[in-house]
């Protein structure tokens, strides 16, 4: 296999190396995404925020998709997707290097512009990364290799919030409790102390993103050429001169958005959300795990029936309305079943992210690159849902647990997206 071969749609057992680079890449994603439901809880104590403002973190790392995507599509255009990985991996290395400053100065914005610069590594790859998987192969099994891929990155996700919390929140209960009893010049000790614990995290990760850019520099991975992935069900390019004349992917981006809005609040408000019902931190800093593991199962069910018993439209149906239910399941019962009930959203969650892509990019032509963009800057209902979610909970009358009704509306307008949105291919 050479650097200048190209990906066809068609299967091919000489994809199974690139597929495997790729793989690598979707657990790189997990696991630095997914270390954000721990640091909210860290930085709410080591910063001294309010829930809304702990909520800063995802704001600060999902904005970044919404800013940078189109630009990373750009660059790709100019890059190949090889070279943009490469330069994808650094910019995330030098983000997680700015946590070294942040810690040693405790200044939340460092904390974030470091979160930012991370997440703007992130959008290049994931610009990247998820049209070529979704063209590794026939477009009808898309939402089952997108799946495989999901586990790369859910395995990973499931993993992250237990080793950073085990290194920077160990003694976290007792540590709350000798906060509230500290003067000033002990509780500053204290926290610079709880600061420093990144450190050798963020560092460590670091090196080896930059050890990975070297190993994407030197593989054997193939670029995909547009004109030949695209399905024999390609767009007419004669009859669509923007993006925007692409009715599946418009009410897609608008799906995208919606899901990773509670895809983020199902994962990075648990541990939170566990705490304010009494739940003492060294449980509920684990709870992000069993958000991750319950997607895992459900991108394993995807693999065994996308598209041999269900087609990904009705993988996103039976998602949808699953998660309907159990989102007014979390709302109305309490205690640890309300946080059960909002772990299992990862079950929900987990078809609709590989089921929404293939279904929004179908049929595009020439314009997937800019449609890839597009979709990945809907990652910003990250940044924007869950920090709704924590000014709701400060406020006295809403709360917590009723702060999690902004969900249903989000699931509903999935639901329909896979009756129908999916289904439109021109505006009436």
């Amino acid at each position: 296999m050479t650097n200048n071969r190209q990906l066809s749609a068609q299967p091919n057992p000489s994809n199974l190396g690139p597929t495997l680079i790729i793989g690598g890449l979707f657990f790189i994603f997990g696991f630095v995404t997914w270390l954000n439901s721990t640091l909210v809880q860290y930085l709410r104590i080591a910063c001294e925020l309010t829930t809304f403002q702990s909520f800063f973190v995802t704001f600060a790392f999902y904005i970044s998709y919404f800013i940078m995507a189109l630009p990373a599509s750009a660059l790709l255009r100019k890059t190949g997707f090889k070279n943009g990985m490469m330069i994808g991996l650094l910019i995330m290395a030098f983000g997680a290097m700015l946590f070294i400053p942040a810690a040693h100065t405790r200044i939340y914005g460092v904390f974030l512009s470091g979160l930012f610069i991370i997440g703007t590594g992130l959008s290049i790859l994931q610009t990247a990364t998820n049209p070529y998987i979704t063209r590794l192969g026939p477009i009808e099994s898309a939402a089952q290799r997108i799946s495989i891929m999901g586990i790369c990155n859910k395995v990973a996700g499931a993993s992250a919030p237990l080793i950073l919390s085990a290194l920077i929140l160990a003694d976290a209960d007792n540590l709350v409790k000798q906060l509230q009893q500290a003067n000033v010049a002990q509780k500053g000790l204290l926290l610079n102390e709880l600061a420093s614990r990144v450190i050798w995290p963020y560092g460590g990760m670091a090196m080896v993103l930059v050890f990975l850019a070297g190993l994407i520099r030197f593989s054997s991975l193939p670029d995909i050429d547009d004109e030949r992935a695209n399905d024999s069900k390609a767009a007419d390019d004669s009859m669509h001169t923007n993006i925007f004349q692409f009715p599946n992917l418009v009410l897609g981006v608008i799906a995208l958005f919606l899901y990773v809005g509670v895809e983020v609040m199902a994962g990075d408000t648990i541990g939170v959300y566990g705490q304010a019902i009494g739940i003492s931190v060294s449980a509920s800093k684990i709870f992000p795990a069993y958000t991750l593991t319950a997607m895992v199962a459900g991108y394993l069910l995807g693999i065994f029936a996308i598209p041999k018993y269900v087609t990904q439209s009705k993988a996103l149906l039976y998602s949808s309305v699953l998660g309907v239910v159990l989102s007014l399941l979390a709302i109305l019962t309490h205690g640890y079943a309300s946080v059960l009930f909002i772990a299992l959203l990862g079950l929900a969650n987990a078809l609709m992210w590989p089921a929404i892509w293939p279904l929004a990019l179908d049929g595009l032509g020439k314009f997937i690159k800019t449609g890839s963009a597009l979709l990945i800057m809907a990652i910003v209902g990250g940044a924007l849902l869950p920090p709704l979610w924590g000014k709701l909970a400060d406020i006295s009358f809403v709360g917590y647990r009723q702060a999690y009704w902004i969900m249903v509306p989000c699931y509903l307008f999935i639901w329909f997206y896979s009756v129908k949105g999916s289904k439109i291919k021109a505006w009436a």
